[in-house]
């Protein structure tokens, strides 16, 4: 495996001036400091209720009140364009500290996407901004019992699928409210997020997982609690076991994630999962197999199933078959175009909005808004449709001149982004370019820059 697979691959491809050594994409356990900070659940909380008491006061005719609104939307939009910023900046900057810490940027955006959420209205749109930097990213080189809790209890899940408005219909708020029951949550926990679909589990279980799951629920100061007058009385049984009772309580709920965790069925799911996402869209089922045998080895320590797929050698041997989603296209272009951390920090706001976030949408990746709570598509097909390869092709020849004062010569940049991979066509038609615009929109829109 080359320096520029292996750095596209477990990373966001090569970074100009850097070596990459295919041998260094090795993870260890623990959560690094962010110099960049972190977004967290009681900011963006406040900024909901902020903006629904301004609503209110506009509603009821104050004029002020008009004013105070627009201010607060305007905020959300801004920081949620602002903490985009920050995280392709960290992407950019991911290998400063080396191949690993590459590595693990691309594993935060992997669970990211493995436990999909987005706003459900434009005022709770930086949930998914908390849930990333709060519920993944400190846990993604961790036991995965520990990360499967803090996702699936974060409020960013709890509001997504649902969860807030599912009351037990025996429970006390459900006798006097007549309130219902919602599976969404219980359903894509067992399908999406644990044992995946077709593994055994039943209608019957996702019911009774629902049932155990009320009682969880936000607030707006103290984020995700328990409240026990919503939860369905009694013990409830999945996949077999029984859980909870009388008093209903949170350990019942996280002895039941735990359980999860630990279950061979979702070492298989996740492992093929892995598979997919760094190798092929169909690969080696070995190589999936293998890894599942490190999860039961470690116990779900994804520290080790991550070293483990990097030192396969099934996956060194592989081609590379994945087509890079935009985010990952445009992260590999700055660091191409030799830009790090701090100059994607130093973009003007409206060149962030303009050349990244929009840009992303065009593509088909809109920034943390997934299509639904199976994340994004990992088939090429989703990805190089008409429309979306021709917005991947004008940001290709249009953006580099805009965030680039000098670009570099084409051959050269060929050779640095690509190594090998450039030789043949993409060099001729680099070095045939009559700009150096032209030839480095080129090289980037080419289908080895686009492939990973």
């Amino acid at each position: 495996m080359t320096p520029e697979i292996a750095a596209a691959r477990f990373g966001f491809g090569p970074m100009a001036g850097r070596v990459h050594d295919p041998q260094g994409y090795r993870v260890t356990p623990g959560d690094p400091a962010d110099p960049l900070g972190r977004y967290t659940t009681a900011a963006a909380l406040a900024q909901v209720d902020a903006l629904a008491a301004a609503r209110r006061a506009r509603n009821r005719g104050n004029a002020a009140a008009e004013a105070e609104f627009e201010r607060i939307r305007a905020a959300i939009q801004r920081d949620f364009r602002d903490r985009a910023q920050v995280m392709i900046a960290r992407a950019v900057d991911a290998a400063q500290p080396g191949p690993a810490g590459d590595f693990r940027e691309r594993l935060v955006w992997f669970w990211t996407d493995h436990f999909a959420v987005a706003a459900r209205r434009p005022r709770e749109r930086m949930l998914p901004v908390a849930f990333a930097d709060e519920a993944i990213r400190p846990h993604v080189t961790g036991p995965f019992a520990r990360l499967l809790r803090a996702a699936i209890l974060h409020p960013a899940m709890l509001t997504y699928l649902d969860q807030t408005v599912s009351v037990g219909p025996g429970s006390r708020q459900g006798q006097r409210r007549e309130a219902g029951l919602n599976e969404n949550l219980a359903r894509e926990l067992l399908e999406l997020h644990t044992l995946g679909a077709g593994s055994g589990y039943t209608q019957d279980d996702v019911r009774q997982l629902a049932e155990l799951l009320t009682g969880l629920t936000t607030d707006r100061e103290r984020g995700t609690i328990f409240d026990p007058r919503r939860a369905e009385p009694g013990a409830e049984t999945v996949l077999g076991r029984r859980y909870g009772g009388d008093p209903a309580r949170l350990e019942d709920i996280e002895a039941l994630l735990d359980d999860l965790a630990a279950d061979p069925r979702t070492a298989r799911h996740i492992a093929a999962k892995l598979a997919r996402h760094f190798v092929a869209d169909d690969p080696d089922p070995a190589i999936a197999g293998r890894l599942a045998a490190v999860w039961a080895d470690t116990r779900g320590d994804l520290a080790a199933v991550a070293n483990a797929l990097a030192a396969d050698p099934a996956v060194a041997a592989a081609p590379p078959a994945k087509v890079r989603r935009p985010l990952e296209l445009i992260v590999a272009a700055l660091r191409a175009l030799g830009l790090d951390g701090a100059a994607v920090m130093a973009l003007p706001g409206a060149a962030v909005q303009r050349r990244l976030v929009r840009a992303l949408a065009g593509m088909g990746q809109p920034f943390l808004a997934p299509p639904g709570p199976n994340g994004f598509p990992e088939a090429a097909a989703a990805w190089i449709t008409p429309q979306r390869l021709a917005a991947r092709i004008d940001w290709a020849m249009t953006e580099p001149a805009e965030l680039v004062r000098d670009l570099p010569d084409p051959r050269d940049f060929a050779l640095a982004a690509l190594g090998q991979a450039a030789l043949g066509v993409v060099a001729a038609a680099a070095a045939g370019a009559e700009t150096r615009a032209e030839g480095v929109g080129l090289v980037l829109a080419s289908p080895a820059f686009n492939r990973r």
